[in-house]
């Protein structure tokens, strides 16, 4: 939040939800049929694509199952769902789609609904405005007469879409429409005083897409009678559909369920919360626990992305976490009346917990699960071991040794991971191991199971089930994998977990299961678990090792602008593989090749959003950095607002970062943004804070 902000009211827009899957796909017009295509699902911003899932194989009634979050950076005016056809030799084609408008998102907020698929007519499917410039002027005709002469300028266009993911390269043609239509690419035209009633300019704009059909971005007509009063009239102009959006005939599309949740949060000056956040951070000491604000507050809002996690992120920044939590958590265990109970329910030391492992592990998880996960989900090895559910050609024996290998691996990961586990979760881990040793002092497992039900079953498990929702994987993994997954989760949930062996076994319902299960040398797993919770929760002060290996952060393709070239000109932006670790950003000319450029992130001076009138381009921002200045275009809005939301924190503690920055670039010997001369002037803007 830059300074200048922090006087003034926002609003900050939130999207989650979940795609879930499609029924009765109809059929596309033309040679193709639906059900001779996969499909994938994508989600608008208006027209600005910000979400895509991957493409699913052929099937009228396709499950997509992809959760999503992310802020939304921007006003808006519809959300919409498109259901394309994967096409191999030309663009994809739209099956239909689902809009809705921003008004009317509370409908559907935390539901689940089937929607119809609508068409999708390309002519109607328009965003943006043009700023228009109509002059009436008197001339002397070649007959001597006085006439008038209508001239048509555009002068700007703003907030048009993105074109696959580019900027648009739009022009105009202008007609003249009237008792006689004409239509002329000019934008002057002679007319007859007695006309001017009856006439209207029609301004239409396309996209120039040289090779392929150019594609239409939208109309406005402007009455030329209101210049009868004032010959010279300047204005903008919103674009309408083609023919004001005249509904295409509606075939049966099928439908698409999804679930929704769009939260609008008006967020005043923090000035306004100071009270507030000191009432929430002495928590920590009043007694009982149970009559501090963060405990009500929890209590009162259920939902946990209400309250919960807001007071935990605050406690974490404010270092005041670990004796909220240990207050928490020593108040339900006086509760509990069993040691094999403990922490199994959705309580409030249970969901704080759970959020912070999720914040404060997020690059635990990647470094100790990502490579297995990733060789889960690339080697697509069967590992199906329900007689049930056997295909025909599968050997259950060999399914069996894909899975036993599969589990080791990841329980191996785990238990060697002692040494990344982030100082703070060990910090909680030894809390409540000494609760659970003081509460239940006759049970000698409690201490173990105290540390394993939070970090086995509410983190490592939850995470190889569910790898999308904790960034491993981009997006929900198919059928297919997702049941590997979910096999390995169970049998690592087992593992992990505290107790004798007959109540190990005991908790498979399935018979497979229980036979899997046997395979495993029960004492050697329960050593290596003993060890690793001891390494967790143990007193032993433990530094994050500085040789730990690197995190990738955020990757993704981007356009990046040549350094050192000129300011105009196509060529000069390049599609680049951008990818950001814990220790450096580079790009890439492709995923996996050698790097072309690598920045230490200790050498960021400044991480910012760069105006659209630098380039003429939408969703970029510059990293400003000891050498050069590196501008890059993100994919859309939401892409930008995650690049800038993650180079943030890996750079903001940097010596020698900026206060200021300038929001524009320097050109033709100026800055565009404060007209200062020279190239090395401080910024005229302040910097994130």
């Amino acid at each position: 939040m830059a300074e200048e902000d922090d006087a003034t009211v926002r609003i900050l827009q939130s999207l989650r939800g979940k795609i879930c899957e499609a029924k009765n796909l109809g059929p596309l017009s033309g040679p193709n049929r639906q059900r001779d295509l996969c499909t994938f699902c994508t989600i608008s911003l208006d027209q600005e694509e910000v979400f895509r899932t991957k493409v699913f194989d052929k099937s009228v009634s396709p499950f997509y199952g992809e959760d999503f979050y992310f802020e939304i950076p921007r006003p808006f005016q519809c959300l919409s769902f498109y259901v394309y056809a994967k096409s191999v030799f030309q663009r994809d084609l739209p099956v239909g789609k689902v809009s809705i408008r921003k008004d009317d998102l509370a409908k559907y907020s935390g539901k689940e609904h089937w929607c119809s698929l609508h068409p999708v007519d390309p002519n109607s499917e328009v965003q943006g405005k043009v700023h228009l410039e109509m002059r009436l002027n008197e001339v002397i005709t070649e007959n001597g007469s006085v006439g008038q002469h209508l001239v048509v300028r555009i002068i700007e266009c703003q907030g048009l879409p993105l074109i696959s993911g580019q900027n648009c390269d739009p022009y105009a043609t202008v007609s003249l429409v009237g008792p006689a239509s004409s239509y002329s690419k000019k934008s002057h035209f002679q007319v007859e005083e007695e006309d001017i009633e009856k006439l209207e300019i029609k301004v239409d704009l396309w996209n120039n897409e040289n090779l392929a059909q150019d594609v239409f971005l939208g109309e406005t007509r402007v009455h030329v009678k209101i210049l009868r009063n004032d010959h010279i009239h300047k204005a903008w102009y919103l674009l309408q559909p083609k023919g004001n959006g005249s509904k295409s005939k509606s075939d049966d599309l099928g439908s698409l369920r999804l679930k929704l949740t769009y939260i609008e949060d008006t967020v005043l000056p923090s000035a306004f919360y100071t009270p507030l956040c000191n009432l929430l951070l002495k928590s920590p000491d009043v007694k009982p626990i149970s009559a501090s604000a963060a405990h009500i507050l929890g209590d009162i809002c259920r939902e946990r992305h209400e309250a919960v996690l807001p007071t935990v992120r605050l406690l974490l920044h404010h270092n005041r976490f670990v004796p909220f939590v240990s207050a928490v958590a020593a108040l339900e265990l006086e509760n509990t009346q069993e040691a094999n109970t403990i922490f199994r329910g959705n309580s409030l030391a249970t969901r704080c917990i759970d959020d912070m492992m999720k914040i404060v592990g997020k690059n635990y998880l990647a470094v100790t699960l990502k490579p297995v996960i990733d060789e889960i989900c690339e080697s697509n090895k069967t590992c199906e071991i329900d007689p049930v559910k056997l295909k025909e050609g599968d050997n259950v024996v060999v399914n069996k040794e894909n899975l036993q290998g599969y589990v080791q691996k990841v329980f191996s990961s785990i238990t060697q991971s002692s040494s990344s586990c982030p100082p703070l979760m060990c910090d909680v881990f030894r809390s409540l191991r000494n609760l659970a040793c003081k509460r239940f002092s006759a049970d000698p497992h409690v201490q173990y199971s105290a540390v394993s039900s939070f970090v086995f079953l509410r983190f490592f498990a939850v995470a190889v089930l569910s790898p999308h929702s904790f960034q491993l994987r981009s997006h929900h993994p198919d059928p297919e994998i997702s049941r590997t997954l979910t096999l390995i989760s169970k049998t690592i949930q087992t593992l992990g977990s505290w107790g004798s062996l007959s109540k190990k076994m005991s908790s498979f319902k399935e018979t497979y299961m229980y036979d899997f299960f046997k395979s495993f040398q029960e004492d050697k797993c329960i050593e290596k678990v003993k060890k690793f919770l001891d390494e967790i929760s143990t007193n032993v002060s433990k530094e994050s090792s500085v040789l730990e290996d690197a995190v990738v952060l955020k990757e993704g393709e981007v356009q990046k602008r040549a350094q050192g070239r000129k300011r105009l000109g196509k060529k000069n932006f390049k599609k680049r593989w951008l990818r950001l670790t814990n220790r450096e950003l580079s790009y890439h000319k492709h995923k996996g090749k050698e790097a072309l450029c690598i920045i230490n992130v200790k050498n960021i001076q400044a991480v910012e959003k760069l105006d659209e009138s630098a380039f003429n381009r939408k969703n970029m921002f510059q990293v400003v950095h000891c050498e050069k200045l590196l501008y890059v275009q993100a994919g859309n809005c939401v892409e930008a607002g995650e690049w800038l939301e993650v180079l943030g924190p890996v750079s903001r503690c940097n010596e020698g970062r900026f206060s200021s920055f300038h929001p524009s670039n320097y050109s033709g010997g100026l800055w565009q943004c404060c007209r200062s001369p020279s190239s090395s002037a401080p910024g005229c803007k302040p910097c994130t804070t």
